[in-house]
């Protein structure tokens, strides 16, 4: 496929940049870590756009792109200093303060997880089925059932500890 013009693929950025800001958010503390990774998805989007052979959905793609990325990156800057991986959100307060609590308490225990089982619960709370899961991680359906289970175990697990932690 051709690379799009600069302006078609600001719009396409524009249209679809929640993906990339909810990879960012899952894999990154800070608003300079997230900004940094929005830039450096964005780059390896234009850069990999041409060999995007429209085999699978335009967002199927992007999340692949985007989640390869943000593992690549927390792995390359794990022992930079002053690089924050994902630790206690920033998250804007709701009209519910006890929600926000719980939203908060889940991004924690999920930033306990390895790259690869944040990147398939990000997926799942964003509704993808399994089979678009298994597409994005280049998994079987069975193997994301599978891990979706353990992982949702692992979250409950660590949800139940800081709450007890916080009592």
């Amino acid at each position: 496929m051709q690379r799009p013009s600069k302006k078609e693929f600001s719009q396409l950025i524009e249209k679809h940049q929640a993906i990339i800001h909810k990879v960012t958010l899952v894999y990154t503390n800070g608003p300079a870590d997230r900004e940094d990774l929005f830039q450096e998805i964005c780059l390896q989007l234009w850069k990999a756009y041409p060999n995007f052979r429209a085999e699978a959905k335009l967002t199927t793609w992007m999340y692949r792109v985007a989640l390869n990325t943000a593992i690549s990156t927390v792995r390359k800057n794990r022992n930079r200093p002053g690089f924050e991986s994902l630790g206690a959100y920033d998250l804007a307060t709701d009209e519910n303060p006890e929600e926000a609590e719980q939203v908060k308490l889940l991004y924690s225990a999920i930033s306990k997880l390895n790259s690869i089982d944040k990147a398939i619960i990000l997926l799942w709370l964003e509704g993808k089925s399994y089979d678009e899961i298994a597409s994005i991680m280049g998994t079987s359906k069975d193997n994301v059932s599978v891990k979706l289970v353990r992982i949702k175990r692992k979250l409950e697990e660590l949800v139940n500890d800081s709450e007890k932690e916080i009592s």
